[in-house]
């Protein structure tokens, strides 16, 4: 896969260009902090911006109420809503429960293939060493695609791929910590290891925990930011 802007393979595909590709592009910024909370979103400046009719931006900030990322005041128009912690927190709640759930149909029906793939991406991602941010988010988004993207549940997969881009794009506002970085290594090890055993509930422990304290990390990490900055 090839890394663009959007790392962890989070791109509009050929179909998704108008509408669908300005939504993406605006709530990565975002998410991002590159349009700051509150910020008002003028239609026609946004329109200007991404060199598209404001058609498509009406669109897209329509979709980004739907998704509580922009609020619309009377005679004030859009802005943009803050992300605290508690938004954070509420997100990575939800993949606490949804990941083991997608991955224990990996566990049950993974082949020599699959965990090969694993495996070799895993060490990519330790030859790496999280010397770039932007490759390690594309490299973890292939981990834990080859986990989930064959299960029968696209509902459940499509909401995960949403949690994800919404998650890794404010991972950008914040450095990964030492012990974190050693901490995935470990669990995506342990998550290799427990698919070789055919350890059903051991992997879903296992992605439950890492699943968890990846949230605790971004929103930890989140806090310091934000108090730094008096926001």
């Amino acid at each position: 896969m090839t890394t663009t802007q959007f790392p962890l393979s989070i791109r509009a595909s050929a179909e998704s260009e108008g509408e669908n590709a300005i939504f993406h592009k605006i709530r990565h910024e975002i998410l991002a902090g590159n349009l700051p909370a509150n910020e008002r979103l003028k239609v026609s400046d946004l329109a200007k911006k991404y060199g598209v009719s404001t058609n498509p931006v009406r669109e897209a900030l329509q979709q980004l109420r739907g998704e509580g990322l922009v609020v619309f005041t009377p005679n004030q128009g859009a802005r943009v809503r803050t992300i605290d912690t508690d938004f954070v927190r509420d997100v990575s709640e939800v993949g606490q429960q949804l990941e083991p759930y997608l991955v224990r149909f990996f566990a049950e029906t993974a082949s020599q293939d699959d965990i090969d793939r694993l495996e070799a991406i895993q060490d990519e991602i330790e030859r790496l060493n999280f010397s770039d941010k932007g490759k390690h988010a594309d490299l973890d988004c292939q981990f834990h695609t080859t986990l989930y993207g064959n299960h029968y549940n696209r509902v459940a997969y499509k909401l995960w791929q949403q949690h994800r881009q919404i998650l890794w794009a404010i991972s950008t506002r914040v450095p990964v910590a030492i012990g974190r970085r050693e901490a995935i290594f470990h669990e995506h090890r342990k998550l290799i290891d427990c698919i070789k055993r055919q350890d059903i509930d051991g992997t879903a422990d296992t992605l439950y925990h890492h699943v968890r304290d990846a949230g605790r990390h971004l929103v930890d990490r989140l806090s310091i930011v934000q108090r730094k900055q008096g926001t």
